[in-house]
């Protein structure tokens, strides 16, 4: 069980935003979502697999943009889903909406 706990996409609030993301030392893709949304609710097994596929070079995390308004607001989220690859604390890229799993995984790898 806590192998497969590890291998899903990892709950970040504003409280412990800076410290899992911005000072993470690997990339960081951050999908800021909402439960209200149908994109990201498909997304969300991807996301999962995704983290699963980078375990130890890159780190995956969901920020609930409804609980988290700060962060969602000093990262200029303007719809859901977006996903946000941080490098070395700055914003690598920007993806809005739908991906697949195949182009999100390939997107991360550009940035390994």
């Amino acid at each position: 069980m806590e192998a497969n706990k590890m291998s899903k996409a990892q709950e970040v609030k504003d409280s412990d935003f800076d410290a899992e993301v911005l000072q993470h030392t690997s990339p960081v893709l951050v999908d800021f979502w909402a439960s209200w949304c149908a994109p990201c609710r498909t997304l969300s097994p991807i996301i999962d697999a995704v983290a699963a596929e980078y375990i130890g070079r890159a780190k995956v995390v969901k920020l609930n943009i409804d609980e988290n308004q700060s962060t969602a607001a000093k990262h200029a989220i303007m719809s859901v889903p977006t996903l946000i690859l941080f490098k070395e604390g700055k914003e690598a890229e920007r993806l809005v909406g739908f991906i697949s799993q195949r182009n999100l995984s390939e997107k991360i790898k550009s940035h390994l």
